[in-house]
């Protein structure tokens, strides 16, 4: 049993309220700050130990879940601003795993069913590109539409935003795409691009940039 784990047992059932309550109020000031105003007020490892407090909560009082519990969710939210777009498939997070306890419940999972009982899985692992998520809409080859992740179901309209970016071609060339094709992945700044982004920034006396993923998230949100 983890330090977690026992600390949780001691709390009667009022505390365990009062404790995800705090954390949920916590995690949704963070997720506002880091998803919707590009500007994080604490680090990603305080976010994540927050988020595995109040999961364990939850799992040792599954009385106490809330209708609008944040486990389930993808975090952020369409900015104001910005024309809604609902996405046709839903844009949805992955899931972390901080163990080898996780990953060995991801892979039993995965065998849930009689017939991949015997089911061989291979893993590999890459580093992790951190940005915006984003969704690009073709229609017969041409470039129509950029979309944030948004809460998942909908998101902003960027598309003007996203015609900027030279990786991303306005024409998709070759032939024979469908009519209609979506292409989701991640804008993001490499920390060279970064790095070079401050200090043109410091010698004009001009904002301080907290990271790579935030400046690219909100490069994507100004408005022209």
């Amino acid at each position: 049993m983890s330090a977690l784990e026992r600390e949780i047992e001691s709390y009667s059932e009022a505390e365990a309220r009062a404790e995800i309550d705090r954390l949920h109020d916590a995690l949704s000031a963070a997720d506002r700050a880091y998803f919707e105003q590009d500007a994080p007020d604490i680090t990603d490892a305080e976010y994540d130990a927050m988020k595995r407090r109040y999961q364990a909560f939850e799992v040792a009082f599954p009385q106490l879940r809330r209708d609008d519990s944040l486990s389930d969710k993808v975090a952020g939210a369409p900015v104001e601003g910005f024309a809604k777009v609902r996405h046709e498939v839903p844009m949805l997070s992955l899931a972390k795993a901080f163990t080898d306890e996780d990953v060995i419940d991801f892979a039993e999972r995965k065998r849930f069913f009689e017939r991949d009982k015997n089911l061989q899985l291979v893993f590999t692992a890459e580093p992790k590109i951190d940005g915006l998520s984003a969704s690009l809409r073709y229609e017969n080859g041409v470039l129509v539409r950029g979309a944030t992740r948004g809460d998942g179901a909908v998101g902003e309209d960027i598309t003007a935003n996203i015609r900027t970016i030279k990786d991303i071609p306005h024409r998709l060339k070759g032939q024979g795409w469908p009519e209609i094709i979506e292409i989701r992945g991640e804008v993001y700044m490499t920390m060279a691009e970064f790095e070079a982004l401050k200090a043109r920034s410091a010698a004009v006396g001009g904002q301080e940039y907290v990271n790579p993923r935030n400046t690219a998230a909100g490069s994507l949100r100004q408005k022209y």
